[in-house]
This record gives C-alpha cells, structure tokens and sequence, in this order.
C-alpha cells in the first residue's frame, strides 16, 4: 500500500499498541512483529500543513514557508516559555486557544535519564509513549502553555529536557531515585509562587513496549540515504521501528514522506 508517513497512533494497552498509516487508512503494527516489512520511498514528500509537493522537510513534515508562518510550527512548541496564548496572540489566535490556552501537565519521564517536560492534559499519556518513556509521573498542572513553561524552566537547571535516543532504544537500565520520591524533593526547590500548580497525584504510569530483544548498538536509518528499507520487524518504541534488531528508523522525522509499504 502507498500512503504518507506520519506519527505513529498509540494506544496505552497491557503492551503499548501502533499503527501506522494515513488519515484514510491504518493497521496495526504489533501484529506484524517478527514478520519482513519494507518501505520504499517514491522520492516525494508533501508539507503536513499545505500539501505541496517539497524537496525537504522543516521541523517535522513542514515545508519552509509553513514552518516559518503555520500556528503547528509556532516557536512556543519547542520554546512553551513564548507562549502568548494567554493573552489572546500568537500565529493563528483561534488555534492557540484551542491547543494552547488549554491545561497543560509538567511530568517527570523516565528514559535514558529522568527529563522534564510539558504536555497538554488531553496528550496523556501519548506523549511520554511518544518519547519512549520507561515511565512517568504528573508534577503539576498550570492552567496554560505559557506557564508549563515558566514551571520547566524552573526545573530544567535540576534535569534535561532531552532524552538519548541510542540510550533509550537500547533500554539502558535506570539507577535513581524513584519518581514519586523525586516529585515531592523537586517541589521544596520550586519558587513559591510555582509551588500552587503541584500536583498529589503519584500515580507512576509505566510502558511495556512491543521490542522482542533489546540490542546493544542501534544503527539509525534515513530514507533520505537508503530509498529502500527492509528487513523483521523486531520492535517498536517512542515513534521508532526496529529492524532486524539493531536498525532502527525514526517514523516521526519522516513525516510527509510518500512509501510504498509491504510486509
């Protein structure tokens, strides 16, 4: 079948559930572990956001005009501190009501390493699957994306914001406190006026990802390099399909990419 990638849909299950596909067609990908998969890349690719046929992506499936003007590529998506929504501005107002003047979590994520970050309430727990997390917990709840944020930056000088894609695909073991523990230590070094979004939520969510056997290297794979893509289907975590093992393609980078795909 032929379609553009896009983000992998997830279902938080006993065992976490993928699909991959378009918006007119989707299976599932559990069912197809330990079976040979390929992706062929027909050498287009379209903007996610106008359609039009690009040579290059930004920012995830955008072409250069979209990333620089569409409200899905604002700055605050990666920089939640610019966020203006709350004051009615931003790229598309109507879009940063919807999606930004709204609840948003900060959490604490178990990956390589523990990360800080910020997710729409509605995004839970698509988001920590989304990175690969091993397991997560609520810290706060602010009422917007501006102040998820200013509670981020707060907490960032304590933990990264980032995870170690190799580390995480190889489900390097985590030796640290535990995160209901971390939650309330992390709480005492927080500014007062930050201290009344704090949850006392500790529920620790964990994630049982469809992988068969974790690998001791990983190799990345780029249809940009390689047009044609083969081999088993050996695992599945964060937006990453394993291969044979130890190759490993980021479906999430790939977006608006045409395949053809076939297992």
């Amino acid at each position: 079948m032929e379609f553009l990638l896009q983000k992998m849909k997830t279902a938080q299950e006993e065992q976490v559930q993928y699909w991959l596909g378009d918006d007119t067609q989707q299976f599932s990908l559990n069912a197809l572990l330990g079976q040979p998969v390929s992706l062929l890349f027909t050498g287009a690719i379209f903007c996610r956001e106008c359609r039009k046929k690009i040579t290059k992506t930004f920012g995830e499936g955008f072409c250069f005009n979209c990333f620089n003007s569409a409200a899905a590529a604002s700055p605050c998506i990666l920089r939640p501190e610019l966020c203006q929504a709350h004051l009615g501005l931003g790229r598309d107002p109507v879009y940063e009501q919807k999606h930004h003047n709204q609840p948003h979590f900060v959490y604490l994520a178990q990956t390589d390493q523990l990360k800080v970050g910020i997710t729409r309430t509605t995004q839970m727990p698509t988001r920590w699957i989304d990175q690969g997390a091993a397991a997560a917990i609520v810290l706060a709840q602010v009422p917007n994306r501006y102040l998820s944020g200013v509670l981020e930056i707060a907490l960032k000088s304590q933990f990264a914001d980032k995870t170690n894609w190799q580390n995480m695909l190889k489900n390097k073991p985590y030796e640290g406190p535990a995160l209901d523990e971390q939650k309330w230590e992390l709480e005492e070094s927080l500014p007062a006026d930050l201290t009344q979004y704090w949850t006392n939520d500790e529920q620790i969510w964990s994630f049982n990802y469809p992988v068969m056997s974790y690998p001791n290297k990983v190799k990345s794979l780029s249809l940009d390099q390689q047009a044609h893509i083969r081999g088993t289907l050996t695992g599945i975590r964060g937006q990453y399909l394993y291969l044979d093992h130890s190759l490993v393609i980021n479906i999430r980078k790939h977006t608006g990419y045409q395949i053809k795909w076939e297992n």
